[in-house]
């Protein structure tokens, strides 16, 4: 079975324009993003996909392979597909341009259950989080059923927690596993009344009756998606105090 990982990097942003270039650490931002990918066990390839020939440039300058994609893409997951359109792949995996701090046994916890188990279609990764993060819109809540699968998304607090004994409260991690098959299938879908009330393109999924495991993450993670200045600031400190710099 054939794994990629497919890094989706639009050069366009409202909050911070060319983000995917930001310099964290003397490296750019995706360059951090593809290494940590490409160290993934259970991952045969990486490509990033872009629609800019800046990021082109950046890539292949440190080695790396990406491909030019068209402009009119309305999410990453429609530009993830039109690189795997044509390939000889059975599992994608979708890693976001602007986590930096990506572990890649996380991505090999995801590549390995669609793997061990062929009926899934899609699947993606989530962490219990504390009380201060339940009001953060931007933290992305998910609730499973007993199976562990999705049952629904939220930028708003879920559960609402009035018994909170035994209380949990996961945070979804937006790294993401498709068969191709399905891949294909679901940027085909109409959009939903749900994922545009919250902003998810994932609810889309569960509103046309698929079905979506969500594997909650052995690892330890440092959530942080760069979408502001001071998103960039924190992941300097954070890699500069890894690395000593």
């Amino acid at each position: 079975m054939k794994t990629i990982g497919i890094i989706p990097a639009r050069y366009a942003s409202t909050r911070l324009p060319g983000k995917p270039l930001k310099d964290i650490g003397g490296k750019p931002m995706i360059q951090h993003v593809y290494e940590r990918t490409l160290r993934a066990k259970l991952i045969d390839e990486v490509i990033v996909a872009t629609d800019d020939a800046r990021i082109v440039d950046a890539v292949e300058l440190f080695g790396g392979t990406a491909v030019m994609t068209s402009v009119e893409h309305p999410n990453g997951t429609s530009r993830a597909a039109e690189v795997v359109q044509n390939m000889d792949v059975e599992l994608i995996i979708n890693i976001q341009g602007d986590e930096p701090l990506i572990k890649s046994e996380m991505i090999d916890e995801l590549a390995e259950v669609m793997t061990r188990d062929e009926t899934l279609t899609s699947a993606t990764l989530c962490y219990q989080i504390s009380e201060e993060h339940f009001p953060d819109p931007n933290v992305v809540k998910v609730v499973r059923d007993r199976n562990g699968f999705a049952l629904y998304f939220s930028r708003s607090l879920i559960p609402f927690g009035r018994d909170r004994e035994n209380y949990k409260v996961y945070e979804h991690i937006g790294v993401y596993a498709y068969r191709k098959s399905f891949l294909l299938q679901y940027i085909e879908l109409e959009d939903t009344p749900l994922s545009r009330a919250e902003s998810l393109e994932q609810l889309k999924i569960l509103e046309h009756g698929h079905r979506m495991k969500v594997v909650e993450t052995q690892y330890s993670y440092e959530a942080l998606s760069i979408d502001t200045q001071e998103d960039l600031d924190r992941a300097r400190t954070i890699i500069a105090g890894r690395t000593g710099g």
